[in-house]
């Protein structure tokens, strides 16, 4: 084999969200956490199969949020007084770590989008216009912008007979 044959490693967006996961919670528990955050998303940006660049790049503000809380939880434990240990560690860390977040999720944007994340959102558009073939496209006048509802919609069906049957 060559070094052109061989497979380069690809990972599904599970994958990459859990590699993205591992990377942002050894920086929070390191204290490194921005630079770790950037880090593992320009590497699940990069390592993420094309077909799955859609969920990846919505998802690093969720797992920001998700690491964070979970090492500050972590944190707080042998506090005398959890919650406010808690809060005032999420606060510090929210807020500190704000343009380590943006930053990380427009790279990760910016490394997805020449991959093919604008063929992800129009094969997206396309199957819920499939999946919706009630819903008409475009209105055809402004005089028809109320639907009124069928005759009997909120009314409740009575099933079977009533006992003076």
């Amino acid at each position: 084999m060559t070094g052109t044959d061989q497979a380069r490693l690809k990972l599904t967006a599970r994958g990459a969200v859990a590699l993205l996961f591992i990377v942002t919670f050894l920086g929070q528990v390191v204290s490194f956490p921005g630079p770790a955050f950037v880090a593992g998303c320009v590497a699940a940006a990069l390592l993420v199969q094309p077909r799955d660049l859609l969920p990846m790049v919505v998802t690093p503000p969720l797992v920001f949020f998700a690491a964070t809380t979970f090492v500050e939880l972590i944190r707080s434990i042998g506090a005398d007084s959890m919650l406010q240990t808690l809060g005032l560690g999420l606060f510090t860390a929210f807020s500190s770590g704000a343009p380590w977040l943006f930053g990380g999720s427009a790279l990760a944007l910016g490394i997805a989008w020449p991959r093919g994340l604008p063929d992800n959102v129009r094969d997206l558009r396309q199957d819920l216009a499939a999946r919706t073939p009630g819903i008409p496209k475009q209105r055809e006048s402004s005089e028809q912008a109320y639907a009124p509802e069928p005759e009997g919609y909120f009314e409740p069906r009575v099933y079977g007979k009533t006992g003076d049957d």
